[in-house]
């Protein structure tokens, strides 16, 4: 990597580039300690962890918006789309005819595939569209309700509510069978997740060919399960996105098998995942809170500022990689062709600058101009449907409830791209 600055002006510390790629600090409160530091000291340093290719770290707000601008500058497709250390990417390489990615999916395309595949389900997304679906998805959401308050005052919100909940309106969407949610449930933690010993498919320790080889497995089984799916579609098309994805032309041909499996998991992962994390940011943050819990109770027009905060209170995916493809000036350093970029969304909502007070929890924040989604060209599909699914549940679930509160230590996922809550033990008292 060609650096047009001093090494001594730009490297961080080697404490807190370690915690970067640590799991384990996505889980507590070290990642948005080293998030605060950077952003005070030294907001887009380099990075060079042992083990992984130096990487630049874009802390702040504005940078990240910058660089998110620039799809062209900086782009998705040349490297991982997410931090890998040298050895599990030159595994995952040679497993892979070359790519640095199993899936290749949205968010690891470039122009022009990126955009023509992007229109191919951007319809469905859209807010006018997916209206449509909110009876449907209150009805979900009144059964998920309703299997809480037959837990007793006592629940786990993420298994019991929060997990499910979303992964469910995907699947209807898709038009994946409910008896399936369970295996679809466990395959998205264990590719979202294996890191984390409690969703990884098998221990690797720390070994880049057995973890690159867990992943290609995962995407085997998914493409397994998603096939089917596809072959069903083709012969039998349906009103549902499956029917879209196994019908879909790209350049006037068929879509290709690995584009459309890649496609599928995508949606199915991304789809209810990242929902399901910042429906339960938004119950733990309520839970450790009374008076905002009753605020929010008693007045239903805080629901959709709860949902936003919720969602940068959470920020599920933490980042996202790019590379530079030309030399380039960026947050005051002198980026250079082939430089390796870590965008930190979770950092940037935290940005101090943008946010007042950006440790609390405010529903009532606005403008809440948070970069859970991403940016540019990579925005979200699936924002307008995450926000009106997690909107629909506290509005069926808020009437429901007197009190909530913690009933045990709330625990995060172990992941360095997508984490979130994964226990939230909480007691209630229905209304």
């Amino acid at each position: 990597m060609s650096l047009a600055l001093d090494a001594s002006d730009v490297r961080i510390p080697k404490a807190i580039a370690e915690t970067l790629v640590n799991p384990k600090a996505y889980a507590d409160k070290r990642l948005h300690e080293a998030f605060t530091w950077l952003r005070h000291n030294n907001p887009l340093g380099l990075a060079e962890p042992e083990g992984f290719d130096p990487f630049w770290v874009v802390t702040k707000h504005a940078d990240i918006l910058e660089a998110s601008r620039q799809n062209a500058l900086f782009c998705s497709g040349r490297k991982q789309v997410i931090v890998t250390n040298k050895a599990a990417d030159v595994k995952v390489r040679a497993i892979n005819n070359g790519d640095h990615n199993i899936i290749r999916s949205l968010v690891s395309m470039d122009a022009p595939d990126h955009p023509k595949f992007r229109a191919l389900t951007q319809a469905w997304f859209l807010p006018q569209n997916i209206v449509k679906l909110e009876a449907r998805i209150r009805e979900i959401a009144r059964a998920a309700v309703e299997r809480m308050a037959a837990r007793g005052g006592r629940c786990d919100f993420v298994t019991d509510v929060a997990a499910g909940y979303p992964l469910h309106v995907i699947m209807s969407i898709l038009g994946g069978p409910e008896a399936d949610e369970p295996r679809m449930l466990m395959l998205t933690q264990q590719i979202f997740g294996p890191q984390d010993p409690d969703t990884a498919r098998s221990v690797v320790d720390n070994d880049p060919a057995k973890w690159a080889e867990m992943l290609a497995a995962i995407f085997a089984d998914f493409s397994g399960y998603f096939s089917k799916i596809s072959a069903d579609r083709r012969t039998s098309p349906r009103e549902d996105l499956a029917a879209v994805i196994a019908n879909a032309k790209i350049d006037g041909e068929p879509i290709s098998e690995r584009d459309a499996m890649s496609y599928y998991i995508i949606v199915a992962t991304a789809g209810h995942d990242t929902t399901s994390s910042s429906t339960a940011g938004a119950m733990w943050a309520l839970a450790e809170d009374p008076a905002l819990f009753a605020r929010v109770k008693n007045d239903p027009a805080l629901i959709p500022g709860l949902v936003d905060e919720a969602i940068r209170w959470t920020t599920p995916v933490k980042h996202f990689m790019r590379v530079a493809t030309a030399d380039a000036d960026l947050g005051g350093r002198r980026i250079a062709t082939g430089d390796w970029l870590m965008l930190c969304y979770a950092s940037g909502n935290r940005d101090e600058d943008v946010f007042e007070a950006p440790f609390a929890f405010r529903p009532e924040r606005k403008p809440n101009k948070h970069l859970a989604f991403g940016y540019g060209a990579h925005l979200c599909l699936g924002q307008h449907l995450a926000k009106m699914e997690m909107r629909i549940l506290f509005e069926e679930l808020f009437p429901r409830l007197k009190s909530v509160a913690l009933d045990a230590t709330p625990r995060n996922s172990e992941a360095t791209f997508v984490s979130g809550p994964k226990s939230l033990p909480l007691r209630f008292v229905l209304a």
